[in-house]
Parts: C-alpha cells; structure tokens; sequence
C-alpha cells in the first residue's frame, strides 16, 4: 500500500473544476484527496492518520496537472507502412489509381498476415509506449489487418498481454474483424459477414471490449453492420460504428437505433444526424488528422450545440495518419474544428472514457486513476504548441517517466 502527496500543483484542470496552487493524495492508483493545497486535511480516514506519514512527497513545480488523456479511436496492430500511397494521394491520385499499384487495405492486410507474431508485436509494443509517453493513459485499439478467425483472435490476445507490461497505457480492445471484404471472400460478403458475426463469442473470450463496424462504400453496409454489431452486443462487447467517413449510408441512423456506445469519423454528417446522435444519447468520436486529410471536416461546433457528447481520436493507422500524440490532436481540434481548449481537453479525457464505458477515468476526483503532468502552467498551451510534452507521465498514481 503506497501514499504519495503530489504538491506544488500550479493549475489542476480536473475536467469539471480548475485549482490554483492544489494538491493531490494517492492512494495506491487511486486519488484519495484533491483540491487547493491550503485546504489538505490533516489525516484521511483509512488512507494516512497524519498527512507527515506519507510514503512520498512529490514536488511538482508548479506545473498544469489534467487527467491522462484518452484516444478513443486507433487502429495499431499492423506491420508495414503505405507511404508511397500517401505520396501517391498527395499528388492527387484516385483511390482506385492507388489500389492498382498495391496500395490500399488489402496491402497491409497481406504484409500483417506475412509477419512473424514477434516481429508484429514488436510495432504495436512501440506504437503504445509512444501514446503512453505523449500523455495518452488510455488507448482504444482495433484489430482488424488480418481479417482471419485465427488472425484477429490472435491479435485481441496480443493486446491483452501488451498492456500486462511496463510503460503500457491500458487498452481497451475493439474487434474490428468487419473492416473490409478479405480477399478469399470476394464474391462471398455475407458469407464474410455471418462469420465475422459467429467469431464475436471468442473475441470476447480472448478479452475484446467492443466490434465496430466500417460501414462506408467500399466497406459494409448497414443491414451488414447491424447484424455484426448485434451479434456482438449479444455476447457483451459494446457496439461502435464507422459512419459517414465516405458517405452517408445509415450508419448513424443504425448506431442511434442499436444504442451504440459511439459513431465515429462522421466526415459528411447532416442536421438529422447530429439531432438523431443527440436524442438518442450517442457520443461522437470526431478524429481531426484524419478529417483534415481528407478534406472533409465533421461539423463538431454543431454537435456540442445540440448536445452530443464528443470525443477525440487520433485514428492512428497505416495507411491515412501516424499520430501518437494526444495532445497534438487537441490541437488540430481546436484549429480545424473551432473548438474551445476546454471542449477538446474535455473531449480527449472524459469523453473518452465515456465511450469507452470507463467510469475511473477521464476526470480526476476522489476514487478516480491518477495521472499526467504537463509541461505548462495553463491549458491553454495545448493550442499553442501543437504537441504538448508532459513533464512526467503518472499511470494509476505510478511515475512512468
């Protein structure tokens, strides 16, 4: 059993309040006490009788402490890069142009089904330490490059076992097994999506947390995705969607109908899906690298009007975006989507986990995980330095750095 003061907290932005001059008890990984330092009781029923018995003091330096930030929406588990497609595309070449020279899905799908377990666990090992250095505690992660039973139950399983490690984040897995047609199903869609719908038991055994569904042109449609994600929730994953990168093709209509714990990317979004997202309570993970790439951003000043809860994502993968960065992605938010510095910080923290179903994270409060110092005095260097470094990174109330 392990208590630590952490003092000299020059701003602590918890997600519902701001402190000047705080501090925060710790309790093992979790926060006993916060808020102004002058006000730090004496003792703390069943955590320290007197506040000078603490196992360590830390002194903070007057820096800006938030909650560890979330990336709600990541696909990390590959092997290779497509960095002549994006030259490619860059240059202006179409999609099917890209796909006629190997590029595309199906490319990393065949270099990640071509990889040594070791050799691909080494990248993903990588990719994770660098979000959990950047600030970013929690990381959704999709499998979803080896489209195969064996392959993607492989892969849910590799997760689980990273996140057991030092200097990991947590990881909350997504089965994603519907992310496109695999090459030896061509012809066969349904027959693709009936399996994937009967292999959601197993990744829930092997420790998936959720499936999503790309539901896109060029993907699955919604009748298809209802039938996964269906299959999915059945078995206790929770259901989220792809919806609106492309086109609009129900998706959030199908997310609104099954209660989907998110509608992500949502790049062509209208007045009726923002007003469906809202009254049926599901939260929107809006991913700006991406958004910006693809020249088509979602409308999220919108959503905060109506009410939908929004979060952020860095929508890391191969073959469209490398961030790593958390904290880069608060600011693209706020440049590229006009949102306010509280609404993107409150977007990468709780809102994350809220779609997550995370209720210990995501603000920092009594019974909550404590984390991330950063290397600022106030929130409002996250729109200024475009990839704000913490100072020291905490995970559960543990200095990883």
């Amino acid at each position: 059993m392990t208590v630590r003061l952490l003092t000299n907290i020059g701003r602590l932005w918890t997600g519902n309040d701001v402190f000047s001059n705080a501090a925060i008890l710790v309790h093992n990984d979790r926060i006993a006490w916060i808020g102004r330092a002058a006000e730090l009781p004496q003792s703390v029923p069943g955590v320290v009788d007197d506040i000078v018995d603490v196992d360590h003091v830390e002194n903070l330096g007057g820096a800006l402490v938030t909650p560890g930030l979330i990336d709600a929406h990541t696909h990390p588990v590959y092997a290779g890069n497509r960095y002549a497609e994006m030259a490619m595309r860059s240059g202006g070449s179409t999609p099917s142009a890209i796909t006629a020279a190997g590029g595309g899905i199906g490319s990393t799908v065949t270099v990640t089904r071509g990889t040594d377990p070791w050799t691909l666990c080494n990248g993903v090992r990588e990719r994770l330490r660098e979000w959990l250095l950047n600030g970013t505690t929690t990381v959704e992660a999709k499998t979803g490059y080896h489209l195969t039973r064996d392959g993607e139950l492989a892969d849910v399983r590799l997760l689980r076992e990273l996140e057991k490690e030092p200097m990991m984040p947590r990881v909350h897995v997504t089965f994603m097994a519907a992310h496109v047609v695999p090459p030896e199903y061509f012809g066969r869609q349904r027959d693709y999506v009936e399996a994937v719908g009967a292999w959601c038991a197993d990744a829930a055994a092997a420790g998936a947390n959720g499936v999503d569904v790309y539901c896109d042109e060029g993907h699955f449609t919604a009748e298809e995705a209802r039938w996964v994600l269906a299959s999915g929730r059945n078995v206790g994953l929770l259901p989220r969607v792809h919806a609106g990168a492309y086109s609009r093709r129900g998706a959030v209509q199908l997310a609104a109908e099954l209660g989907c714990a998110s509608a992500d990317l949502l790049h062509h979004t209208s007045d009726e899906d923002i007003a469906m997202l809202a009254r049926y309570g599901v939260p929107a993970v809006v991913c700006p690298g991406t958004a910006l790439q693809r020249g088509s951003l979602p409308p999220v000043r919108r959503m905060l009007a109506q009410g939908v809860t929004v979060a952020l994502g860095s929508d890391h993968n191969p073959g469209h975006c490398g961030i790593t960065s958390m904290s880069l992605v608060i600011s693209l938010a706020v440049a590229a989507f006009g949102m306010s510095v509280g609404d993107a910080l409150r977007a990468a923290t709780l809102g994350g986990a809220t779609v997550l179903g995370a209720p210990d994270r995501g603000v920092l409060a009594p019974g909550r995980l404590a984390d991330v110092q950063w290397d600022a005095d106030h929130e409002g260097a996250f729109a200024w330095a475009f990839g704000l470094k913490p100072r020291k990174v905490w995970r559960g109330g543990i200095p990883v750095q």
